[in-house]
């Protein structure tokens, strides 16, 4: 347990509630949730608030589409990522939003206060507007090529190849997103925020915020091309809070939506009276304030917000902590390949945690991207939460529960096995303070290794044939349930789920993090039951299919890159096959190891299609087979084939059969 408790404030962004949340969204929330729970493990006061972006052209243009109202519109998408939110494990201490009237209040003082120091002005500008459509585009909703790096189709505002910022009128080639159209340029006044004149104090900011050095140089760059004083306004329409003593002006959302985190903590004050909001945003303030980003909002998040802060009079972010985008499978996340998945279609077929141990074992302190490889989380999540840490539980509880009444021993046998893990307590702690999650796990599964390997060389399932051996079998196993229990303890920030039923499973209530290091002894334990199942990569499979969104290909339009010519299909090489022997996988609830006589050579192909037949049944048929097909590893083996079924699946599955007189090794045509 730390010395002194700190006093934490922490963020995430905020979600802009026009679409439902998906797999790239939870990088961010998963780590943030990571972040805190560790610190209040620790034993810190740490508060996570956030809220929905909930105003904008975007979220207008939508509401109007849709024949409903903004507010309707960001209700039902706020109460869909809060749901997403809470099943995915994430814990805030308040979930808000920016339509608010604490947010409303705050953005009106701090309007105020920036006009009563001179940092606010007005200036007429020449702005891109739409005619079709009758209004100003935001910078957005205007694409062109970039005037930097010549990178096409950019948005108005920034070039996500070269990172250059600008105006939409200096694009190449400048398009309306909505109508199509080339914008024309109209004059309107405008309020402005003297950025400009902040260099000095955001540098300073910038030095006490300790930002990872890529976020620095990203700073240094902006700082080298010059700040430019920044536009606040929009013309209506437009969806958001009015400006005081303007008809037709708004406030940009991106100047009430940080401040969304005030609100929402204001909120929360309303509801806590035990929490002020001047102790957390006050000037003179003590607490630590930390904001979690993706990279592609840091021009906002460190520069506007710490300037507009510190000119208001209130106190800057302690820091900000920018990550990376998410890729699955290397590529940027796909509808036609189904790799554009949904959060809630991920929770209809996997174990949240299991995605959050494996961003845990993929994220750092820095803004590279990180790539949900499908088939390594298969892997990874069997192997090292499966195969390795409950592993350990499911090795030792039986012999406690059954052979000692469910009551561990008094001593550990191997005290110095177990202060490994209790040496290990600070080095974890250190990698999760820094946000170094992935060396966090890497260690977590070191110690688990060495766990596995004590009961291996012990073996108790030996001993506990000899009677003599009783006490040796009972510490034993309470020396592998403690390393167990340790290793749990430190991974409660990331699979919280899993940590509570283990603790309930020895016990036990409310773990600290010091906790890991003091043995539980002579204690009675519950009866074990299985804390996770492996993931099938039928599960990982359905998830993507449900994720798929294929769209019909008029004959005059060239076919898309996810579709093949008929050349490309006559390169499957599909063939008929004998089954010479069927019998099930030992371990896979729905595989059958099918041996095929395809004529100049026998194959082994793995078949999900147990429910609808039985192996013995099987034995003569003749199916149609994918000869070609590169040989696949599973873990049961290798795949060298692929049978071909149809029907919905599970007991309807209805495998290809050629005519009568077909021979092994025939080609199909």
């Amino acid at each position: 347990m730390p010395d002194q408790q700190r006093k934490i404030l922490v963020t995430s962004a905020l979600p802009y509630v026009n679409g439902s949340p998906h797999m790239g969204h939870l990088v961010e929330y998963i780590q943030t949730d990571i972040w805190v729970r560790f610190q209040k493990l620790r034993g810190h006061n740490c508060i996570y608030v956030c809220a929905s972006d909930a105003h904008g052209t975007p979220i207008m243009l939508k509401a109007r589409e849709l024949g409903i109202t903004p507010e309707q519109l960001t209700a039902g998408y706020s109460k869909e990522f809060v749901d997403d939110f809470r099943d995915f494990g994430i814990e805030f201490d308040n979930f808000h939003t920016t339509h608010s009237a604490e947010n409303e209040s705050i953005v009106g003082s701090i309007y105020s206060a920036l006009s009563e120091t001179g940092d606010i002005y007005t200036r007429t500008i020449e702005q891109s507007y739409d005619e079709k459509e009758g209004m100003f585009l935001p910078d957005r909703f205007v694409r062109g090529t970039c005037p930097r790096c010549k990178t096409e189709d950019q948005y108005g505002d920034a070039c996500e190849n070269c990172g250059a910022t600008y105006s939409p009128e200096d694009l190449i080639n400048p398009i309306s997103v909505l109508s199509g159209t080339t914008p024309v340029t109209r004059e309107s006044e405008h309020y402005f925020f003297k950025l400009s004149e902040y260099e000095e104090r955001l540098r300073t900011w910038m030095n006490e915020a300790t930002l990872d050095k890529n976020v620095a140089a990203k700073l240094d760059e902006w700082f080298d091309a010059g700040l430019r004083d920044w536009d606040i306004s929009r013309d209506a329409p437009y969806f958001g809070f009015q400006i005081p003593g303007t008809e037709d002006k708004y406030f940009y959302v991106w100047l009430d939506a940080p401040v969304g985190y005030m609100a929402s903590f204001m909120n929360l004050c309303e509801r806590d009276n035990s929490l002020s909001f001047d102790d957390y945003w006050g000037a003179g303030s003590d607490a630590e304030v930390y904001h979690f980003i993706g990279k592609d909002i840091m021009y906002f998040h460190t520069l506007f917000w710490p300037a507009v802060l510190k000119g208001a009079g209130y106190r800057t972010p302690t820091s900000v902590y920018a990550h990376g985008f998410l890729t699955v499978n290397g590529q940027k996340m796909s509808k036609s390949r189904g790799t554009f998945i949904k959060a809630r279609t991920y929770l209809d077929n996997l174990n949240p945690n299991f995605l959050r141990y494996y961003y845990a074992a993929k994220l750092g302190p820095t803004i590279e991207d990180i790539d949900l490889n499908l088939e390594d989380f298969v892997a990874r999540v069997n192997s090292d939460l499966v195969g390795k840490l409950v592993n350990i539980a499911s090795r030792c509880a039986g012999f406690i529960s059954k052979r000692f009444d469910g009551k561990l021993a008094d001593t550990l046998p191997d005290n110095k096995l177990f202060a490994e893990f209790v040496d290990a307590s600070e080095v974890i702690a250190t990698h999760f303070e820094r946000r170094e999650f992935s060396k966090a796990m890497r260690q977590v599964m070191t110690l688990a290794d060495q766990a596995n390997r004590y009961i291996d060389e012990n073996k108790p399932w030996v001993m506990i044939k000899d009677e003599s051996k009783g006490d040796e079998v009972q510490q034993v196993c309470t020396q592998g349930l403690n390393m167990f229990r340790s290793l749990m303890i430190y991974l409660t920030p990331v699979i919280p789920d899993i940590a509570e039923r283990a603790q309930s499973f020895l016990g036990e209530e409310n773990w600290h993090w010091n906790d890991a290091s003091a043995p539980l002894l002579g204690s009675h334990i519950n009866k074990f039951k299985p804390l996770l199942t492996r993931v099938e990569v039928d599960q990982v499979q359905k998830m993507i299919e449900q994720s798929q969104e294929t769209s019909p290909v008029a004959n005059d339009v060239k076919a898309n890159d996810d579709t093949i010519s008929i050349d490309d299909f006559m390169q499957v090489d599909l063939r008929i096959a004998r089954i010479e022997k069927a019998e099930p996988v030992e371990g896979a609830d729905k595989l059958l190891a099918l041996t095929l006589d395809v004529g100049d050579s026998t194959r082994q192909v793995f078949a999900g299609i147990k429910a609808a037949y039985d192996a013995e049944s099987l034995v003569g048929r003749h199916v149609v087979v994918v000869a070609n097909l590169a040989p696949r590893k599973m873990r049961f083996g290798v795949s060298e084939g692929m049978v071909l079924a149809s029907g919905p699946g599970g007991e309807e599955i209805f495998l290809l059969s050629p005519d009568a007189g077909a021979k092994p090794g025939m080609r199909v045509k």
